[in-house]
């Protein structure tokens, strides 16, 4: 599965990019200070900075993935994406 966040423009040079995954009100780092977190870390991968690879589902992915996006230099200096997914 690949979920996408869009950065459409940006001044600043290197934007902070953070996943979370969001299942029954608990939120969850899936990748956080450039690294993949828990068993994300075996099974997932950034695409081209912007992109979340899971790779394996299962139901226990069923959530809603947050991509937030922190750019210090840009007027809006943060935004985020809510992106949900549902494993059959």
């Amino acid at each position: 599965v690949e979920l996408s966040c869009i950065i459409k423009s940006t001044v600043t040079p290197d934007p902070r990019i953070e996943w979370k995954k969001i299942r029954d009100g608990e939120t969850s780092y899936v990748f956080f200070g450039n690294k993949m977190q828990g068993d994300f870390a075996t099974r997932a991968e950034i695409l081209s900075r912007t992109s979340l690879v899971i790779k394996n589902t299962t139901r226990m992915d069923t959530a809603t993935y947050r991509c937030e996006v922190a750019a210090p230099s840009d007027t809006k200096t943060i935004d985020e994406i809510n992106i949900q997914l549902t494993v059959q």
